[in-house]
C-alpha cells in the first residue's frame, strides 16, 4: 500500500470511527445509531484499548502490550444490525480482526454478513490504483468471532461457515471438494460467553468476565420483574466489583444503552410474533377454500416467506421437513 497501514486506514475511515488511547481518540459525530456496551467497553471508552488488547490476548495466546501495540478500528456503519451498533473491527498485528456480540438467537447467516463486511473494508483500505496494479496487494488477514451470551443452551464454542449455505451441488464436485476446500469460505467462530459455561476465554480476560457477569445481572433483574433493572444492576455489579470504574463514570451512559439494547430486541420478538400470527391467519383463511391438504401447504409457505423457524412451521402445519423445503 502507499502508506504505513494504519496511517492510511485512520485517513480513509475518520471521522466516521472513535479512536481509543493513542491511536484512538474520541470524535464523537452525530449519529442516529446507539452503541452497545460492549462496543462501547472494547471499542470507544478511555480504556478500551487495553480492554480490547487483552481480548486480543486471551482469544490468541499472546502477551501484546497494550502501550506498545498498534490498534486502529475499522468499523463500518449499518452492515451488521440497524438500529444500534454491536460491533468490533480493529486492525492489530497484521490482522483485520471482527467481534460482535448476540444477546438473542444466533442468526446462520452471520458468515455471509461477515464476507459483506469484510470485502467492504477491503475496499475501503485499497486504492483503484493498487487493485488494477500489477503488483500483488497486502491485506491484513480477517478473523471472524460471535461472542454469544443469550439464554439458549448453545455450545462452548462451534464454527459456522459459509459453504453450510451453499445450494446443494452434484456428487462429482463434492466428492472433489472432500479432501480440498471450497472456493469460497468464511469462517466464523462462536464463543459462548455466558458465566455458566465457564468457557476459559473468561479465565484469561477479566474485563469480558466481569461484563458477562454484569449482563447476567441484568438479565436476572429483567426476568424477575425487578424495579429500574438497569439501575439496579448497575449498582449490583459495582457493589461487587464488576467494572465498577467503567459504571461509575458512565452510569447513565450505560443505562441508556441498554434501553436501546433491550428495546431492540423486543421489537425483533414483536415483529416475529406478529409476521407468524399473520402469516398463519393468511395461510388459514386460503385453506377454507382449497382444502385443508392445500392449506397446510399454503400456511407453511407463508410462514416460511415470513421467516418463521422450520421446526415451529413443522408443529403448526405437521408437514414434513422435505415438503416445507420445496416450498
Amino acid at each position: 500500500m502507499k502508506e504505513n497501514t494504519l496511517k492510511f486506514v485512520e485517513k480513509i475511515f475518520s471521522p466516521n470511527f472513535y479512536l481509543v488511547g493513542k491511536y484512538m481518540t474520541q470524535e464523537k459525530t452525530n449519529r442516529n445509531y446507539k452503541d452497545s456496551v460492549f462496543v462501547d467497553l472494547f471499542a470507544h471508552d478511555i480504556t478500551a484499548k487495553e480492554n480490547f488488547i487483552s481480548l486480543y490476548n486471551a482469544l490468541h495466546g499472546t502477551n501484546l502490550d497494550a502501550k506498545t501495540t498498534d490498534v486502529q478500528p475499522v468499523m463500518l456503519e449499518r452492515v451488521l444490525y440497524m438500529k444500534y451498533y454491536n460491533d468490533i473491527a480493529m486492525l492489530i498485528d497484521g490482522k483485520i480482526v471482527i467481534l460482535i456480540e448476540h444477546q438473542s438467537t444466533i442468526n446462520q447467516n452471520m458468515p455471509f454478513r461477515f464476507l459483506e463486511y469484510i470485502a467492504r473494508i477491503y475496499e475501503k483500505i485499497t486504492t483503484k490504483d493498487e487493485k488494477f496494479g500489477r503488483k500483488l496487494v497486502k491485506l491484513p488477514v480477517p478473523e471472524f468471532y460471535v461472542f454469544y451470551n443469550g439464554k439458549d443452551d448453545y455450545p462452548t464454542e462451534s464454527v459456522m461457515k459459509l459453504s453450510d449455505a451453499f445450494m446443494q451441488i452434484d456428487s462429482k464436485l463434492k466428492n472433489q471438494l472432500e479432501n480440498t476446500s471450497y472456493p469460497l469460505e468464511i469462517s466464523v467462530k462462536v464463543i459462548n460467553i455466558n458465566v455458566d459455561k465457564e468457557n476459559p476465554i473468561l479465565k484469561h480476560c477479566e474485563t469480558l468476565k466481569q461484563y458477562s457477569e454484569f449482563i447476567e445481572q441484568v438479565r436476572s433483574n429483567i426476568e424477575n420483574a425487578v424495579p429500574e433493572p438497569f439501575t439496579t444492576a448497575i449498582k449490583e455489579a459495582i457493589k461487587k466489583g464488576f467494572l465498577s470504574d467503567y459504571l461509575n463514570r458512565k452510569s447513565t451512559e450505560v443505562q441508556n444503552m441498554l434501553l436501546a439494547e433491550y428495546d431492540y430486541d423486543t421489537d425483533i420478538a414483536v415483529q416475529r410474533k406478529e409476521a407468524f400470527e399473520d402469516g398463519f391467519s393468511a395461510g388459514e383463511e386460503r385453506g377454507i377454500s382449497i382444502g385443508l391438504s392445500q392449506a397446510k401447504l399454503e400456511t407453511a409457505k407463508v410462514l416460511k416467506s415470513a421467516g418463521v423457524e422450520i421446526n415451529l412451521i413443522i408443529n403448526s402445519t405437521g408437514l414434513s421437513p422435505e415438503e416445507i423445503e420445496k416450498l
